[in-house]
């Protein structure tokens, strides 16, 4: 019988850590033609940051699949996506070093992807993540990571292992605008008054979301459930 060959995978990766540093996992999902998830792989990295969770979740989805067939990977990691398609070259030509001559953070994943690479075509597609309506295949990996994360324990379709529950950070509707009630974002952390739920400031000083990952001084930042944060962090609940 004569196999055909896919002439494209498409699959998502994405890592996850509860404290960045904290409680870490990583996952990949490889969809079907239909673009539905087929396949899948998660596991724990013990405490780590989200960089380095992120840049595992594509080791390890590049290690997971044929080099010899184009390959499309959604992300949501900016750092991981502009490490592998911008900076990664110029950090082979200085010896793995940065323009500033210090030694390319988490070099090591950074090499062994580098290496995976080669010799292949792989298309890298950002999407936003925790979004009512985002990319399926993204949000699926996004709670595979999170879950390995918080148990520790492995899990995938070759473990027989039942589909990740949802991300409490994705929120089932989009949040109603509600009117400005006045007041400050306070000295935690934004610029501007606090419209409402669905109202995005620049942060006054850099902090913390509750999904774990860090935001810097001036980058766009929304109310949630629990304070401030990325904009796509934010619930109905804020």
């Amino acid at each position: 019988m004569i196999v055909r060959m896919r002439e494209r995978v498409v699959a998502a990766c994405d890592g996850a850590s509860k404290g960045n540093p904290g409680p870490a996992g990583w996952a990949w999902v490889v969809a079907d033609e239909k673009e539905s998830p087929a396949r899948w792989e998660a596991g724990p990295l013990g405490r780590a940051t989200n960089n380095v969770a992120e840049l595992t979740a594509l080791e390890r989805l590049l290690a997971a699949t044929d080099p010899a067939v184009p390959l499309e990977v959604r992300m949501d990691s900016q750092y991981a996506m502009k490490a592998v398609t911008t900076w990664l070259p110029g950090w082979r030509r200085n010896g793995w070093r940065t323009a500033a001559g210090k030694p390319v953070a988490n070099q090591e994943l950074v090499v062994r992807i580098d290496t995976l690479l080669s010799g292949r075509t792989v298309e890298f597609r950002y999407v936003p993540a925790h979004q009512v309506d985002g990319d399926p295949l993204n949000d699926f990996a996004d709670r595979a990571a999170s879950q390995a994360a918080s148990a520790q324990e492995a899990a995938g379709s070759a473990l027989g292992s039942p589909e990740p529950p949802p991300s409490p950070d994705t929120p089932k509707t989009r949040a109603p605008r509600r009117k400005a009630s006045g007041g400050s974002p306070g000295g935690a952390g934004a610029a501007g008054s606090a419209g409402s739920s669905s109202r995005t400031v620049k942060a006054k000083f850099p902090g913390r979301c509750v999904c774990g990952r860090s935001y810097a001084a001036g980058a766009p930042i929304a109310k949630n459930a629990q304070g401030w944060g990325h904009p796509e962090c934010r619930t109905a609940a804020g």
